[in-house]
């Protein structure tokens, strides 16, 4: 479930930048989110 998450905002983040419209910084926001949620899984001792 968890490993949904990180590949979505990852996804989303990838798209936004090949788009025209990527809402300035914000879509770096995802990427963001993305790596924090990958901290999260190896703070907790969780294997990817």
């Amino acid at each position: 479930m968890f490993e949904i998450v990180i590949v979505t905002l990852l996804v989303l983040w990838a798209l936004g930048l090949m788009t025209a419209f990527t809402m300035g910084g914000f879509i770096h926001i995802l990427l963001l989110l993305a790596v924090v949620a990958i901290l999260v899984r190896f703070i907790q001792g969780r294997p990817l």
